[in-house]
Formats: structure tokens, C-alpha cells, sequence
């Protein structure tokens, strides 16, 4: 692949209808450092957003506003399935996110398995894990990937 587009838009990317995405966009650029992949589609004639990518620590996600008219409800948290997001400095990522009003669910700390963990719900009821792995972990991780 030979651009970045092509190299941030492959793999599984979550894509979130959320109601007020203008908001949400606003949001996720505060708590998590997300920056916009190309512009924000609006659905002619409103300011509801048709479809938007953004990304967040390397990684792609989109959204967009809710049509329940075309079948699109509103994506929920706690129905099965946690944004999880992978960093290296943990602290900057989780106060961030808690100053921007996300609310702990679970608070950041060193956990059995030894990485760092959190979960955050962002006001759009949307659950976030963060992850910090240890050192020792990113070692194992990094044999796995050599086999």
C-alpha cells in the first residue's frame, strides 16, 4: 500500500452512529487526540454528519449522526463491545480523557496481568478501555509476532 490513506483505512475499524456527532467529533478530539482523516460529510441540506473518520493514536474510527428514518439507530454502550485503546503513557491518555468528562468505570491501575488497565464512558455512552502493557508484556508480545 503505498499512501497513507490506504495504510489507515484496511483492518476492522469500529464505525459508531451516535446521536449529535458534530458533538462527539468535538469530544473525542479533547479527550482522546483524535484528528480528522479527510472532512465531515453532512447529509445535504442539515448539519447532521453523514459520515466522518477520525484517528485516534494510530488508529481509525467513524461515525456518524443516528437515521433511525434508514435503519440507524443510536450505538450503545454496554451492549457487548468496549472502544479499546492501546498507549504508551497511560497517565497523559486517561486524565486527559477525565478532564475532557469522561466517567471512570473502572480506575486506571496496575492489574493482575500486569499491564496498566482503566475503563472510562464517554458522554455519549460509549465505554473506552485503556491499556498500558508493561514492559514485560510488550516483550512476549513482541516474540509472538517473530513465530
Amino acid at each position: 500500500m503505498s499512501n497513507s490513506h490506504e495504510r489507515l483505512m484496511q483492518g476492522i475499524i469500529p464505525y459508531l452512529a451516535l446521536d449529535h456527532a458534530q458533538d462527539a467529533i468535538a469530544f473525542y478530539r479533547r479527550a482522546f487526540g483524535a484528528l480528522m482523516h479527510g472532512g465531515v460529510a453532512l447529509m445535504p441540506g442539515t448539519e447532521r454528519v453523514a459520515n466522518v473518520s477520525l484517528v485516534i493514536n494510530g488508529g481509525v474510527m467513524m461515525l456518524s449522526d443516528t437515521f433511525p428514518d434508514m435503519g440507524q439507530p443510536a450505538a450503545r454502550g454496554g451492549r457487548g463491545f468496549t472502544m479499546q485503546l492501546v498507549v504508551d503513557d497511560g497517565d497523559f491518555w486517561w486524565n486527559r480523557a477525565v478532564e475532557a468528562g469522561c466517567e471512570i468505570v473502572t480506575p486506571f491501575a496496575k492489574q493482575f496481568w500486569g499491564d496498566r488497565y482503566g475503563q472510562l464512558r464517554d458522554p455519549f455512552g460509549i465505554d473506552w478501555a485503556m491499556n498500558e502493557p508493561s514492559p514485560e508484556n510488550r516483550a512476549k508480545a513482541a516474540l509472538i509476532e517473530l513465530k
